[in-house]
């Protein structure tokens, strides 16, 4: 059997995601034809079906459904290799640090500064990115480290936490519940909340019923918490940063704790890497020292 492609590799996982050859010939850019004749072609190399066909549905079989997560993960490893490789060979090199912006536990400045002293720092680059995005990309090379809030997808990476804090519920002022002083989930039954469930810490997700379509940013969020057409939940040290008088932020006591953590690949070889690494434990073992997170607003 001769080595697969990235090309039959990028064919078959259009394929696999869309379930629909015309879908995934279109999302490729190319005839359905060729597509259906290269995805014949590689299924003949391998000697095993990938794909159930019939006249109303695609689907994969057992064999196309092993194939789909190994090879997701050996192309994530070329477009990977690629970035840093033009990232090695730059004239000017730098530590890409992909986070979303504010959502950092407040640990950003401190964990800087303390990485700047480090003899193995290099010049560090902000990557900034929406909710949830920084995993992925590390995966695809984009990215050396990273600030993520837990849970997250940690394929391929090493991690550390590094802070938990309270998380709160954002709501307009003139909601009914902004009267009272500490929420349960129960309470917000016919709320809209952004993205996912409360349970999310208010990252958003793929919208589903009843929930409102993720903002591209905290302040058209906040923006719409203050009309009352969404409520948000979010780390305490977000809600610190954006104090405003037509907002309230109050505790729901069924919720868990956030918790920040630095993410890196597991390959990952640069002192650079580790100097950082070193500087958010350190960091965030200060601001243990120092108290942790001041109370609520």
């Amino acid at each position: 059997m001769s080595d697969l492609e990235v090309r039959q590799l990028r064919y078959f996982v259009a394929v696999a995601e869309e379930l629909h050859f015309g879908r995934a010939a279109e999302r490729l850019g190319m005839a359905q034809p060729p597509l259906s004749r290269a995805i014949r072609g590689l299924e003949r190399q391998l000697g095993v079906a990938l794909f159930e066909r019939t006249t109303r549905k695609v689907k994969l079989t057992p064999a196309g459904d092993v194939l789909l997560r190994d090879a997701r993960t050996a192309l994530e490893a070329v477009t990977a290799a690629a970035h840093r490789a033009r990232q090695a060979g730059s004239a000017t090199q730098r530590l890409r640090i992909a986070l979303k912006a504010d959502v950092d536990g407040g640990l950003l400045p401190q964990i800087l500064a303390t990485y700047g002293a480090d003899s193995a720092a290099l010049p560090p680059e902000l990557v900034l990115g929406g909710f949830g995005e920084q995993p992925q990309v590390l995966r695809d090379g984009l990215a050396d480290v990273a600030l993520v809030l837990c849970p997250f997808d940690g394929r391929g990476l090493d991690s550390e936490p590094l802070l938990t804090e309270p998380v709160l519920l954002a709501l307009s002022a003139t909601d009914p519940l902004a009267a009272r002083t500490e929420l349960s989930l129960a309470d917000l039954a016919d709320r809209v909340l952004l993205g996912g469930t409360p349970a999310d810490h208010g990252r958003p997700t793929e919208p589903r019923a009843g929930m409102a379509q993720p903002a591209s940013n905290l302040s058209e969020i906040f923006s719409l918490v203050e009309t009352g057409s969404i409520v948000f939940v979010t780390p305490s040290s977000v809600a610190r940063r954006y104090p405003r008088s037509q907002i309230a932020y109050r505790p729901v006591s069924d919720l868990p704790d956030a918790t920040f953590a630095v993410a890196w690949p597991q390959d990952a070889r640069s002192p650079a890497v580790a100097a950082f690494v070193r500087a958010a434990c350190t960091a965030a073992a200060t601001a243990g020292a120092c108290g942790g997170i001041p109370p609520h607003p």
